[in-house]
C-alpha cells in the first residue's frame, strides 16, 4: 500500500515533481494529424495557431511500415515549430505494441520539454498507468526535462470502463479521458459500423394510436426519434474524471462530410460536461470551435445572474426564472470558459463584450 502523503512524489530521483492540480488550458479540440506524411507536417506552422491542442499520431492509422517515420516527424515537429500557445501531444502506440517502449523513450528523452500530454490508446486499468507512469519519471530524471508530462488515456474496451474510476485515479499524471467509440463498440460486440454518433435503428417509437374499433394499431404512422448510443458512456466518463480533478473530451467523429452530425454530436457531450472533442479534418476544427465555445447570449446571461446574485446565496427572480446558488455556480463555470478563450481568442473575446 503507497501512503497518500507518497502520492505526489517523483516515481525517479531527478524527476519532476508532479502537478497537485491539472490546469485547465483552452481545449475545445485535439486535431490529430500523421507525422510519417511530409506534405502534413510542412503545413502544421499554419494549422497550428489555429488549434488549442494538435495531436502526433503514432497508432491507429499509421502503417506498420511507418511507425519510425511518423516518431521522427513528430519529433521534427517538435524542435523545429513554435507552437505559441498551443499545446502539442502525441498518441503513441498501445503498450502492449512492439512500439510503445521505443516511443516513449524517444518522445521524452528527446522532446520531453515540448511535449505536454502523451495519450495511451486502449487503457484497460490502473496497472497500465502505474507502467507508463514510472517509465515516463526515470526518463524524465535521465533527460533532464524540467515539467512533468501529463497523460491521458483513451476508452475503448469494456474492462476499461469498468475501471475508468481507477484509471482516473491512477496518477497525478492523468490529464483526462477521451471516448474511443469505434474500438469500444468493437470490444462491447455492438451491431454498429460507425466511428461516433447516434444509429438509426436506436430509437424510440411513439405509442400507436387507438382506432375506431377501440383496438390499439400498431401499423399506423407513428413518430419516431434516433438515440444517441454514447449518452450512458460518456456520462459515466464526465463523472470519473470530475471527480478526480481531470477532464472530459468526447473522440472521434468518422463521417468528415456530415458536418452537422458532427456539431450535434459535440454537442451533446458538450453538454454533458467534456470540454473538447478530436478533429480529424480541418473542417471539423470550426465545429468544435463553434460547440466549445459558449454561446454569447449564455455568456451574457450568466454574467447578469452572477451581477444579480451578490455573494451567491439566496434565491432571486430573473426574467421570470428563480435562480439560486446552484444556478450561479453553473454561471461562474460558463463566464470563466468564455474568459479563459478569450485570453486566446481577440475575435471571441470581442462576441463576448470582454
Amino acid at each position: 500500500m503507497r501512503s497518500p502523503k507518497d502520492f505526489f512524489k517523483p516515481l525517479a530521483v531527478g524527476a519532476p515533481e508532479p502537478v497537485r492540480e491539472i490546469p485547465f488550458r483552452p481545449s475545445r479540440m485535439i486535431h490529430f494529424f500523421p507525422p510519417s506524411n511530409e506534405k502534413m507536417v510542412s503545413k502544421v506552422p499554419k494549422i497550428a495557431p489555429t488549434v488549442d491542442i494538435l495531436l502526433g499520431n503514432l497508432e491507429d492509422g499509421v502503417p506498420a511500415d511507418e511507425k519510425e517515420a511518423a516518431r521522427a516527424g513528430l519529433l521534427q515537429v517538435a524542435a523545429t515549430v513554435d507552437m505559441g500557445d498551443t499545446q502539442l501531444w502525441t498518441r503513441v502506440n498501445s503498450l502492449d505494441s512492439p512500439w510503445a517502449f521505443d516511443d516513449l523513450t524517444e518522445i521524452v528523452t528527446k522532446a520531453g520539454n515540448e511535449i505536454d500530454v502523451i495519450m495511451l490508446p486502449k487503457v484497460e486499468g490502473p496497472e497500465d498507468i502505474h507502467y507508463a507512469d514510472r517509465l515516463i519519471a526515470q526518463l524524465e530524471a535521465q533527460a533532464g526535462i524540467s515539467r512533468p508530462i501529463l497523460l491521458h488515456a483513451i476508452l475503448e474496451t469494456a474492462r476499461g470502463m469498468a475501471n475508468v474510476e481507477e484509471i482516473c485515479g491512477a496518477s497525478p499524471r492523468m490529464q483526462g479521458l477521451s471516448l474511443g467509440p469505434a474500438d469500444l463498440a468493437a470490444n462491447r460486440r455492438m451491431k454498429t459500423t460507425r466511428v461516433g454518433g447516434g444509429h438509426p435503428g436506436y430509437l424510440v417509437r411513439e405509442d400507436p394510436p387507438v382506432g375506431n374499433d377501440g383496438e390499439t394499431d400498431i401499423n399506423a404512422p407513428r413518430a419516431s426519434h434516433q438515440q444517441d448510443l454514447w449518452h450512458y458512456t460518456i456520462a459515466r466518463m464526465v463523472d470519473a474524471c470530475v471527480m478526480h480533478g481531470i477532464l472530459p473530451f468526447y473522440g472521434p467523429f468518422g463521417d468528415i462530410k456530415d458536418t452537422v452530425a458532427c456539431e450535434d454530436q459535440f454537442r451533446n457531450a458538450y453538454l454533458l460536461g467534456c470540454v473538447g472533442a478530436w478533429s480529424l479534418h480541418p473542417a471539423q476544427i470550426a465545429v468544435a470551435k463553434k460547440v466549445f465555445s459558449p454561446d454569447p447570449a449564455s455568456v451574457a446571461h450568466a454574467q447578469r445572474v452572477i451581477e444579480a446574485m451578490g455573494d451567491g446565496t439566496g434565491a432571486i427572480m430573473l426574467d421570470g426564472k428563480m435562480e439560486d446558488d446552484a444556478s450561479v455556480k453553473q454561471c461562474h463555470v460558463v463566464v470563466e470558459l468564455a474568459k479563459q478563450l478569450s485570453a486566446r481568442d481577440p475575435e471571441l473575446a470581442a462576441t463576448y463584450g470582454f
